[in-house]
């Protein structure tokens, strides 16, 4: 199983860029906080590179931008290149295949989509009323 889900903070705006064939694509880098702190109390992140392809890519470099935070759920993908120098560098991705935008922080002329919009739709809202559930009422 290779199944990786990260909340985090991208390091930079991402870019849209095109491979030979035209395909579309972004690599990006997520800031992950770590779950403990240090003895002085200051928290470390862990630096997550992360790669989106196709229309999760045009969505990605349109909504997001440098501090903001996302959710991705992907796979682990790893691969190998040779550098200018001819020494052998790795890569180790996450391959998106689902995404969240946690914060809707637009800083340009691209608001957020609506379906991201942070209010929740109410369930309830054709009742007119404030409906009031308490544990007392439940039927477990």
């Amino acid at each position: 199983m290779n199944n990786i889900i990260l909340i985090g903070r991208l390091t930079d705006d991402p870019k849209l860029k095109y491979t030979n064939n035209k395909k579309t694509f972004t690599r990006f880098t997520i800031a992950v906080n770590r779950d403990f702190a240090k003895e002085d109390g200051t928290r470390e992140a862990d630096f997550i590179n992360a790669v989106a392809w196709d229309k999760k890519a045009e969505i990605i470099c349109k909504y997001v931008k440098k501090g903001n935070r996302i959710g991705i759920e992907g796979r682990i993908q790893t691969g190998s290149y040779e550098k200018e120098d001819g020494t052998k560098g790795y890569l180790t991705d996450v391959i998106v295949s689902n995404l969240e935008f946690i914060e809707n922080k637009p800083k340009d002329d691209n608001p957020a989509p609506d379906f991201y919009d942070n209010e929740p739709d109410d369930p309830f809202k054709e009742f007119g009323s404030n409906i009031h559930i308490t544990n007392d009422e439940m039927p477990f």
